[in-house]
């Protein structure tokens, strides 16, 4: 994995420019420490910042090709998983290779297929390609998103950067924050919607989609997207068919020439990776696998079960490690550095996010990167084979807004100030409507299987979305390459058609894949209660984050007073956060979480120098 940047203008000579690309690029260091490389062109600056993971030697970026007399230059964030399915596809139709990159591999793709290479490869990526023959710009992101890519465009330049921070390090864009992406902070956040940066300059490509910059326009194309078709396989076959594509997907995922490893929780799904993993590892004779837990000082006294947590993960991890046998290591973080590394989180992040939920992470892979570069973890399961307590609860598929966002009226106390009047429920009605709108549904399908579509893409479209960020921003920020087997497109479009009641077999969450992973995995694994990623339960953490926020309210310079209810957040802060009962954004922030996103949501303001146009 590695960090990209570019600045694109048609119409102006930009080579005297070099300085400011190398200066952007150093914001991206943590996301590509091993090389660096800028390209310069008459109309085109491009910056690279690269994780050695395949290739050393062969894998240099920026990667340019002359074929005739048009020279392409590719800039690359990603890993493609059937690389030497599309080498082979090439070397057919007569091209050759200097090397085994998957980089190399992708830049030829795109010259001899153009945008129609989207169709032959399989991966998470971000990338551009500059064609300085024809004077235009190509970029695109991978189905799922898991690969960001955000740009601006401004005096007629076309910015682009794997993260929102090197675009504020360009003159051409300001930390300037506008109306909608406050209400993107205060009625959505930690989500966004697709293709918002927050930043009134700054948007992101948008997963699925490709982007085009030429003389005459800016084209954004959706190149994937769900289609809804007719689930003709029987059980038996369904059943099979899952298990194929998930033990494909994984092996794919193990490529690599550094040290690789799964993160382990004892779940269904971070267990059905390490396990497909250890059996692969041992046929291919690559010695034991390594695998990473992660837990909190003292956290078991503290521990009480709920509908989204009803059981502590530790005593699973052991069943599971010895299971297949790999070295494990716990690791085990304390609570006031979970307090001290919200900041690092938000740095990492560029946005305030899931407060200890992006701290734990951001400290997690920061112990993982000291032994290796890459890392298999098991997000995306529960969003396409129906994971989330929503998916179950017929209650939440008649709510009219996010299940996983219905703490509005709690948000609406906390806001006053300047953005006091601001229209929460109106902009989440809106981003709402407008996503039950693009579901494609079968016509004449039961009401069961059409809200099942609309729960499975609002998951894949923001929930999941989310989580990925996330994944993507914590581990990065420590130089960790993290893979994530179930957001295969494959996978993704396979269980959008399965029928509701094959999804949910026998009424359990996830019920299909749990059938699938019958004689893989421990039979009292695979019928374990879902539990979600660990967080911390001890009192100390939320001491902590209480005396945080209230330093924050005793000082006048603060920059959040000036958008909250000095009170209401008072009372809410001293209440330890139990005023509010509905988590603030999916299964884990709660009262101390909320007061952490506060927390992050003033770092961010003050770091970022945010500048507010209202």
């Amino acid at each position: 994995m590695c960090g990209i940047l570019g600045w694109i203008n048609l119409e102006s000579d930009l080579k005297s420019n070099r300085g400011i690309i190398s200066e952007m690029l150093k914001t991206l260091a943590r996301r590509g420490p091993d090389e660096n490389g800028i390209e310069v062109y008459d109309h085109a600056l491009l910056g690279h910042r690269r994780l050695t993971v395949v290739d050393p030697a062969g894998g240099k970026q920026p990667m340019s090709k002359l074929i005739g007399d048009h020279k392409y230059t590719i800039v690359y964030n990603g890993e493609l998983y059937n690389t030497e399915d599309v080498r082979n596809l090439l070397l057919a139709k007569g091209y050759t290779f200097n090397a085994y990159s998957d980089t190399e591999v992708l830049l030829i793709a795109f010259i001899e297929w153009k945008e129609k290479c989207l169709e032959y490869i399989n991966g998470i990526y971000s990338f551009a390609v500059w064609n300085e023959k024809e004077n235009y710009l190509f970029m695109a992101r991978d189905p799922l998103g898991v690969k960001p890519l955000f740009y601006g465009v401004k005096n007629n330049s076309l910015l682009f950067a794997s993260e929102i921070k090197a675009l504020l390090k360009h003159p051409f864009i300001e930390p300037v924050v506008n109306e909608e992406g406050l209400l993107e902070i205060f009625a959505l956040g930690p989500a966004r919607s697709l293709g918002s940066g927050i930043f009134k300059d700054i948007k992101e490509v948008p997963p699925g989609h490709f982007l085009k910059y030429t003389k005459e326009n800016i084209k954004l194309v959706e190149y994937w997207t769900l289609k809804a078709m007719e689930h003709e396989e029987d059980l038996d076959t369904t059943i099979e068919h899952t298990r194929e594509l998930l033990i494909d997907a994984i092996e794919r995922q193990l490529v690599g020439d550094v040290p690789i490893c799964t993160f382990l929780s004892g779940g269904l799904d971070s267990s059905a990776i390490s396990t497909i993993a250890a059996n692969y590892f041992q046929k291919q004779n690559r010695g034991i696998l390594d695998t990473y837990s992660i837990e909190y000082i003292d956290n078991n006294k503290f521990f009480e079960k709920s509908l989204f947590q009803p059981d502590s993960d530790e005593v699973w991890v052991d069943v599971m490690s010895n299971f297949i046998g790999s070295n494990h290591k716990r690791i085990v973080l304390h609570n006031h550095d979970l307090v001290n590394a919200l900041d690092d989180a938000v740095f990492a992040n560029d946005l305030p996010g899931m407060a200890d939920i992006d701290s734990s992470l951001y400290l997690f892979c920061k112990e993982v990167r000291k032994n290796h570069t890459v890392a298999l973890s098991g997000e995306c399961a529960d969003e396409i084979f129906g994971g989330y307590p929503w998916y179950t609860n017929k209650d939440s598929y008649n709510l009219n807004t996010f299940p996983w966002a219905e703490s509005l009226e709690a948000r609406k106390t906390l806001i006053g100030g300047l953005v006091k009047d601001l229209p929460l429920e109106e902009y989440v009605q809106e981003k709402h409507l407008d996503s039950i709108r693009r579901v494609p549904k079968l016509p004449g399908e039961s009401n069961e299987d059409a809200k099942m579509r609309e729960m499975y893409y609002l998951n894949i479209k923001w929930f999941m979305i989310t989580l990925l960020n996330r994944k993507d921003r914590m581990s990065m920020s420590n130089s960790l390459e993290v893979r994530v087997p179930f957001a295969d497109y494959r996978i993704v479009e396979y269980a959008y058609n399965i029928p509701r009641a094959i999804k949910l077999l026998n009424g359990r969450e996830k019920g299909i894949l749990r059938k699938a992973l019958t004689g893989i995995l421990p039979e009292e694994v695979i019928y374990r209660k879902k539990s979600p990623y660990p967080k911390t339960h001890h009192p100390i953490y939320t001491e902590a984050v209480q005396m945080k926020m209230r330093e924050i309210l005793n000082d006048n310079t603060s920059p959040i007073l000036s958008l909250i209810d000095k009170e209401n957040v008072k009372l809410f802060v001293d209440s330890k956060g139990e005023s509010i009962k509905k988590p603030w954004y999916g299964q884990l922030m709660a009262g101390p979480q909320v007061i952490a996103y506060l927390i992050q949501i003033n770092t961010w303001l003050k770091t970022y120098q945010v500048k507010l146009d209202l």
